[in-house]
Formats: structure tokens, sequence, C-alpha cells
């Protein structure tokens, strides 16, 4: 999703408290600068002494506390904080543009050249995922540094690290320039409580401004299958020009030998070339009109090839050897005067025909990488990985990394199903059905570290409907959200597992915003579990629910909302936040919400804030370790002698002391910007 701030989405305009935020956004970008607060394989190998014990998390979460949710991967995670080291441990930190803020589990481990940080296997594996951060070059634009790696004593390669994807800085739509002044100075910011433009004397605003977007992943294949319980050592060397190397974790995984096809149409056959030095572009165009007039697959075997624009796709297979073997891989092209659509760069994608000309049917893509080479954002750009329409289609066991959104769809569209990919380093959205999106699923899919929304269902114009998202994994987006609503009708999230996020955003979100058409039908979110989410809303200047229900274009009370079974975990602020806009309040109402058989595990603040207008009910919602008043509401911030505007139904079975009946129905109990007291880490119920 585009991201405009102006102030039209500001919050409630009460007088500002002063707060110390620029001293501490100067800190936090010293610290995120390093300026001183901080083929499967024929043989195992043999045996060696015994390392100390791994731990496994999902999310940087005990396993058994998410067990049923999120996607199902081949790899497992393990955290470098829990690893052995003699780097040091960064975090945790949960404020925006800092180097633990945007790590996993928010904290991650720091390595001057020399150190190491050593990870053992918790079961038998050949190929590993670094996930890491080197600093920017002092002008912008990235450099690389070399990170050994050594398996069981024995070194085994040398990763070549880059920044070049990383180290985004500035307002919306960021730039690659540490260096640059405000792009927006016209703009309220959140460093001064002002619009720097009308401010006299005009306010200092340290540079680099808001640095984010710090961290990148590699993977590597070993070789090999080595055995559970031997180690991994990643060491930077003593001569890298890095002067640090934050290692945030290793997913260490068994892959299986490269997937044949005989009966297909190889795309070597047309002249792709594996090596990657020549254009494959043409040879695989080739490919897929010779495979529509033989009804045959096609198939690109392992290997890496260029591609440097869209491959359009219609009414065809196309299968690689399986995401470690086959890779896509493309250049950013500035074209020569910009496209219809607005975009002024191509770069390597899978495209369905545009809806407009009746879109793609029948299109499955599977089993290879794609690997972009965006640099910055431009929202005109159609420099996305998958993108078009695409109806009655599947997309499966992709890897895709360094493209603009993952996976963007327009729509009219149906039926597709995207399944068991991973989505990492992502400039903006990692999946979003834009308009008109039908009867479609997105499951098993595992996505890290996006630029904005992880998954986004996006209904401009014309409703998505009947959609589901049901079984991801979405950790640590950098802006925005891991799961965002924007209208639609008969809607279901479900089993979703969503950690991290990091600025102006939430877990799970559903807003009446961007046009979005209304809220309509059945919207069930069930059975998700968020982690360390809600977080600091600079515009607004306070931090958001886990859930964050927003009502800015309009009401969202022609739906029926049914929040069930969730399990709302170490909430940085509420675990659900209810909030119309400022500009709206007294016209935007948020009703018939219902929450039922809820878990809130800790909450820096409330287990619900309410900034609106409207109802909800509740049943059944246990909560334990609640910061503040289990319920701050503020309704419409009239304050009437009637009580809010914002009612509360206790429908029983509601534990842990949070929803006392002095607070019902509508009790007043508004604290603006409460005090956050840190929970616990949570633990089994």
């Amino acid at each position: 999703m585009s991201r405009k701030f102006t102030g039209a989405e500001a919050g409630p305009r009460r007088p500002r408290r002063t707060v110390r935020f620029a001293a501490a956004v100067a800190s936090a970008t010293a610290a995120a600068l390093g300026l001183g607060l901080l083929g499967g394989a024929p043989a195992l190998a043999q045996p060696r002494a015994a390392a100390p014990a791994p731990v496994v998390t999902r999310a940087a979460l005990d396993p058994a506390l998410v067990a049923g949710r999120g996607a199902k991967v081949a790899f497992a995670e393990q955290e470098a904080e829990n690893a052995v080291t003699d780097g040091t441990v960064i975090g945790p930190d949960r404020d925006a543009y800092t180097l633990p803020s945007e790590a996993s589990g928010r904290r991650a481990v720091r390595l001057t050249p020399g150190r190491y940080v050593e990870f053992t296997l918790p079961a038998a594996a050949n190929a590993i995922t670094v996930r890491y951060s080197i600093p920017d070059a002092p002008d912008g634009g990235g450099i690389t540094a070399p990170l050994d790696v050594a398996v069981n004593g024995a070194k085994r390669s040398t990763m070549t690290l880059t920044s070049q994807y990383s180290w985004l800085y500035n307002q919306y739509p960021f730039s690659n320039d540490p260096g640059a002044g405000l792009l927006h100075p016209d703009w309220w910011i959140t460093e001064c409580s002002c619009v720097p433009d009308a401010t006299t004397p005009a306010p200092e605003i340290a540079k680099p401004f808001r640095p984010s977007h710090f961290y990148d992943e590699q993977r590597l294949l070993l070789g090999r299958t080595y055995r559970a319980g031997d180690t991994v050592r990643l060491t930077v060397p003593a001569g890298s020009k890095a002067a640090w190397t934050v290692v945030d974790l290793l997913d260490s995984e068994l892959v299986g030998l490269p997937h044949v096809e005989l009966l297909a149409a190889n795309v070597l056959a047309f002249g792709a070339d594996p090596t990657g030095r020549r254009d494959s572009a043409g040879a695989i165009d080739k490919a897929v009109a010779f495979a529509r007039l033989t009804r045959l697959k096609v198939y690109i075997p392992p290997g890496t090839y260029r591609v440097d624009r869209h491959i359009v796709v219609d009414d065809v297979t196309i299968t690689g050897a399986g995401n470690w073997y086959t890779k896509i891989k493309g250049r950013e092209v500035a074209l020569d005067k910009p496209a219809a659509d607005g975009s002024v760069h191509t770069g390597v994608g899978f495209y369905g025909k545009d809806a407009a000309r009746g879109g793609s049917r029948n299109v499955h893509l599977s089993g290879f990488a794609i690997e972009g080479d965006v640099r910055e954002r431009v929202d005109t750009d159609q420099v996305n990985a998958i993108g078009g329409a695409l109806s009655d289609s599947t997309v499966e066991g992709l890897h895709i990394s360094h493209t603009k959104v993952g996976m963007w769809f327009d729509g009219p569209m149906k039926n597709l199903r995207i399944t068991g990919n991973t989505i990492v380093d992502q400039i903006a959205d990692a999946v979003n059905f834009h308009t008109g999106v039908t009867d479609s699923r997105i499951s098993h899919t595992f996505v890290r570290n996006s630029g904005d929304d992880g998954l986004a269902l996006w209904s401009e114009k014309t409703a998505d409907a009947r959609n589901t998202i049901d079984h991801n994994t979405v950790q640590t987006p950098v802006l925005a959200n891991g799961i965002a609503l924007y209208g639609g009708t008969d809607t279901t999230v479900s089993d979703n597992l969503v950690a991290d996020p990091v600025r102006e955003g939430s877990a799970l979100h559903i807003g009446s915003r961007f046009g979005a058409e209304p809220f309509t039908g059945k919207l069930n979110l069930t059975g998700n579990t968020t982690v360390r989410a809600g977080t600091y809303e600079l515009n607004w200047n306070i931090g958001l629910g886990a859930l964050w229900i927003f009502a800015l274009d309009r009401s969202i009370d022609t739906a029926d909302i049914r929040v069930t079974g969730n399990d709302f975990l170490d909430s940085t602020y509420n675990a659900i936040m209810l909030v119309s806009d400022w500009g709206v309040k007294d016209q935007y109402v948020i009703k018939n919400v219902h929450f039922k058989d809820i878990r809130v595990d800790g909450t820096g603040t409330s287990v619900l804030s309410a900034r609106a207008a409207g109802d909800a009910t509740f049943e059944n919602v246990d909560a334990r370790h609640v910061g503040a008043v289990g319920v701050n509401n503020c309704g419409s911030f009239n304050f009437p002698a009637t009580g809010s505007e914002f009612s509360l139904t206790d429908l029983g079975g509601n534990d842990g002391g949070w929803l006392a009946p002095w607070l019902l129905p509508n009790t007043i109990t508004c604290d603006d910007r409460p005090e956050v007291t840190p929970p616990p880490a949570p633990g089994a119920w």
C-alpha cells in the first residue's frame, strides 16, 4: 500500500505532550549506524564432540505456543542471541529506526571483525539462510562484506553480504540518500512536533533521518548433509571493511534433490542460458509458446537465468527444479519513457494479462526463485515478481526476494491459490489482492522483512470477496501491518502467525482506508497468534493495538465481524484498538464486533483501547499481565455525562479482572497516552 501522511490521518488533535523524541531518534540513529550504542548430499559428515543443545524457535517463540498456526516451512529457525558467540547481543528494543527493533524477537548479535556466532544444527541439514545487516556506504548505495561459514571447525564457504538492498531513509516514499533533507518539510513530524516549513526558527533535524529497512538475507547450499549436533560458525573475517555485522538468525534446512521434468518444454532447448550471462527472456517466451501449442509444461532446470523484463503468462504451467536450484534473476531497467501504467522501470517478473484485456487463466507457477534488483520505492513501477490478473491459477513453492512487491494482483480475477511460498526483503508489500479479487486463498506462505503490509486485501473501487488468508507466517514488516484488510465481503483470516511489526501498523488490521469499498457480509478473524505487535504511530503519537480497527473513510458497521480464538501475546501497547480519525470522529462508528475465546498474554497498556463511537461484545476473553487499565475508553473524545460513545457488552467468562463491572457498559477511562509497562515473556496458559 502507498503511504502518505500529511496530517489527514492525524489522531486526536488534543494539545500534545512535549516528548523527548528527537533525542531518542538521534540516539537510535547512532545505534542503527553502529556508532557506539551498539543439493541432496550423498554422505553424512563424521561425528564430533557434542555441541550445546540448539534452541529452535518460531518467530522467536517457543514452538509449543504457536502449534498449528503459521506457515508450514521446511527450515528450523534459530535466533542468534540464543547461540554461542563472542559478539554482543543487542536489544531488546521496540523503538523504530534501531537495529534491534527490526530483528526477529527484537534481539540480534553484533559482530566486529574477528568475532563469531555459532549455531548447533537441530536436525540434518545441507543448506542455511542467514539474516543479517551490515552498514550502508557513507553516501548510500550499500557496501559488500565477507562472512566466513565453517561447519564443525572446517571452513565451507565465504558469503558475500551486501547492504545494496537495505537502508532506506526519510519520509515516504523514502530515499537511498542518508544525507538528504526532509522529502516533505510541509508534513507534520513527531521529532519536532511541528511542520518544519511552517516553524520559526526552523527545527534542526538530525541526519540520516529515520533510517530503516536494515536487514537482508542470503541462502547457501553447504555441499553435503550434516547431522543434528554439528555446528555452523559464522565469522566476520579480520579484514572485513564492514565495521560491524549484525546476525539476526540462521535457518537450517535439508533440501532435496532437484526436481526433473522429462516430458516438458525445456527452456535450454530454446536457447536459455543457465549461467546468467545472457538474457534468457526471449528463450523462455519461446518455450511458453511451444508449451501452449503442445499442451506441455515449461521446465526450467537448475541454473541462474537472467530476465530483465516481464514474462507474460496465460494458460501455461512453468515449473523449476526447486527454488534452491532454479533462479530467475533480473536487473531493474530504466525505461526510455514512462509506460502507459506510469512505470518508469521494468524488471524481472511473471505477469498475467491485464484484467482489462480479460486477464490470464490456468497459469501454474512452481519450484523456482525470483530475485529482483529493486532498491528504491516508486509506487507507479510494475517491478513485482508476480503480477497482472491470474484466474483459476496457482503459485506454489517460489522464493521471492528484492522485488518491489512479491505478488500484486489487479482484478477483477478469481480462484487463485498461493501456497507454500517464501517472500522476503521487499520494498513494499509481500502479497496484495487489489480490486475485485474473489474466491482466492493465500496459505502456508512465509513472509519476512516486507517494506509495507505483509499480506493485504485492498478493495479499491471493486470489492474483494470470499477470500481466505490462512496458515501464513508474517515477520518483521518494517512499515505498516502484518495482515491488512481494506474493505471486502466475506473474508476469513485464520491460523496465521504475525510477529514484530515495526512502525505505523499492527499485526492484524481492519481499515476503511485508501478509498476501499465497505466491509460487508462476514469478516472472521479466527485462531491467529500475534506477538510483540502494536507499534508506535508517529503521526498520532500513540501506541496501536496488535489488532487495529480503523474507521477513516467510512463507518465499519455493515459487516458481522467475529474475532474468535486468537492469542495476543506480549503486545507492545494494546491488544486491541478501535479508532476513528479525529476529523470524522462524530461521523463514523465501529459496530457489530464480537470477541470470543481470546487469550491476551501481556500488554504494555490495555486489553482494549476504544477511540471511536460504537460497540463490541466480549465472551471468554481471558487476560493476564495487563500493563494499565483493562479498558481505555475514550469514545469520540466528547466526554458526555452519559458516558463514552463506545459501549461494551459482557457475555460472560471474561477472566483476569480486565473487564470489571464498573467499566460497563461505557465508563469513560480515557488516558490519551498511558504509561507503558513492558509485560513478561509469554508462556503456557
